[in-house]
């Protein structure tokens, strides 16, 4: 049944498969010889594969797991260096047609307050995060054919992008929308968006039928195959994401890795992002009424090892977790986290009162974005708001091979440094600002291309006289 090139769900995700990976994961979670020569396959930069991944999942020998974290922060800093891409949720639509049971937005829910953007209240909202300083937005939205088609969709990216604010800009606007069809993928690709980001939620199908048991999210295969179609309609640059606490874990490392691997495979371009929620509570939900739900240091080495498992991903961790957790889980290969998020309808520009609550789950990390860039900055890490890429075209094949070869630091770096210096100088604190400066000199000095070096401190000190958006 498995075949990693089929365009069938169930046989580039085989269930045979994962369980057969798991009886093997679990022969050789302490055959040290055999963890041994996945650990230096690891350190070759180039990967593992879902079965080998799943015997480090299953070893508990601290020893090799700490030696899994080293080599996961190295990853992250030859990849992707110590940058931290930042980005906001924007939800425009609560409304939805399906049953998902681990979902506030549910269509029984019947006390959410249903709520849905105007063109104007989205003119609003982004103007509210460009006054923080976001540069980029995933925009969120339920399924319901009536009231979010994908018109709907196209008229809130052109809004969002339309609305310049003092020297505020939306440069990339990311998708989370429901599974669609090709010719709405072709659609989205033509309005210019980002990334097209879809959460698998379980890939036991199974289990993924029961937890959806009404609406058009129910069809399994549909769901699974919905990066096909994505990269068939022209969006080359894909998210893929599982919801742990649904099913077991170590099921869906393996099966989120075999997606990586099928995309890879058929398209030649692995998943740009791929993203770690956790279970959270929500209007309607508890999260312990699901007995799948993971410890702090499971999630801790299931991110080390999707690092040094797809090293060339983008890494995401959302505020669903709390600034403990974050910080825990930086150095393990997270590449970009959102700051001072609203899962509420309309949140940003005015907080919703407890009886119109319309957030799909509780934010566990509360601080604004610039106590955010502020964090980050303390640890060493460069908050970057850079768009370049997209906007340069570097998107898809042309994105990943630059990547694979460890050469994305070379634009990555400097175009870091000179969106934290628009940042500093239009939304920051005093005390972040401080910081900041200092942060950037510092790592100028690092930029070992004498020309690279002297064109970005050049742009920089034209961003200090008023002039916005360099990009190499």
């Amino acid at each position: 049944m498995y075949d990693v090139k089929s365009m069938k769900a169930e046989e580039f995700i085989s269930d045979e498969e994962i369980l057969d990976t798991l009886k093997y994961a679990d022969e050789n979670k302490d055959n040290i010889e055999v963890i041994d020569q996945i650990i230096a396959k690891a350190k070759l930069r180039k990967g593992l594969t879902h079965r080998e991944a799943s015997v480090l999942l299953a070893c508990e020998n601290e020893e090799k797991i700490q030696e899994i974290f080293e080599l996961a922060k190295q990853i992250k800093e030859d990849y992707y260096g110590n940058r931290i891409v930042l980005f906001a949720p924007l939800y425009l639509s609560n409304y939805c047609v399906n049953g998902c049971v681990y979902c506030p937005y549910h269509l029984k829910n019947k006390h959410i307050a249903r709520k849905k953007l105007t063109q104007e209240e989205v003119k609003a909202e982004v103007i509210a995060l460009q006054d923080m300083g976001h540069k980029r937005l995933a925009i969120e939205a339920g399924e319901d054919p009536v009231n979010n088609p994908i018109e709907y969709i196209l008229e809130c990216i052109k809004t969002i992008y339309s609305v310049q604010h003092k020297n505020g800009a939306i440069r990339r606007v990311n998708v989370n929308i429901a599974a669609t069809t090709v010719e709405n993928y072709a659609k989205l690709k033509d309005a210019g968006i980002g990334t097209y980001i879809l959460f698998q939620e379980t890939y036991n199908k199974e289990s993924y039928e029961q937890l959806h048991p009404t609406g058009p999210k129910h069809d399994y295969a549909y769901h699974t195959e919905a990066m096909d179609r994505a990269m068939e309609g022209g969006i080359d640059d894909v998210g893929l994401g599982v919801l742990f606490g649904l099913e077991m874990y170590r099921y869906e490392f393996a099966g989120i890795l075999m997606h990586a691997e099928h995309l890879e495979a058929v398209h030649g371009v692995g998943p740009h992002t791929i993203s770690v929620p956790r279970l959270k509570r929500a209007d309607d939900i508890n999260p312990d009424e699901f007995d799948n739900g993971i410890s702090d240091d499971i999630f801790a080495k299931i991110c080390a090892l999707i690092r040094v498992s797809v090293p060339y991903t983008g890494m995401i961790i959302s505020t669903r977790e709390s600034q403990a957790v974050r910080e825990k889980v930086l150095p393990l290969g997270v590449s970009q986290i959102s700051g001072a998020s609203r899962t509420s309808v309309g949140g940003y520009v005015e907080k919703e009162p407890e009886e119109e609550n319309s957030a799909q789950f509780d934010v566990s990390d509360q601080r604004t974005l610039d106590e955010v860039v502020n964090w980050l900055m303390k640890m060493d890490y460069i908050p970057s708001f850079c768009t370049a890429c997209y906007r340069e075209g570097r998107t898809g094949d042309r994105f990943m091979a630059l990547c694979k070869n460890m050469q994305i630091l070379n634009c990555c770096h400097p175009n870091a440094l000179m969106t934290l210096k628009e940042y500093l100088e239009d939304y920051a604190s005093e005390e972040t600002k401080e910081i900041g400066a200092k942060l950037i000199e510092r790592e100028l000095e690092r930029i070992t291309n004498p020309k690279i070096k002297k064109t970005a401190t050049e742009y920089i000190q034209n961003i200090s006289d008023g002039k916005r958006d360099f990009r190499f």
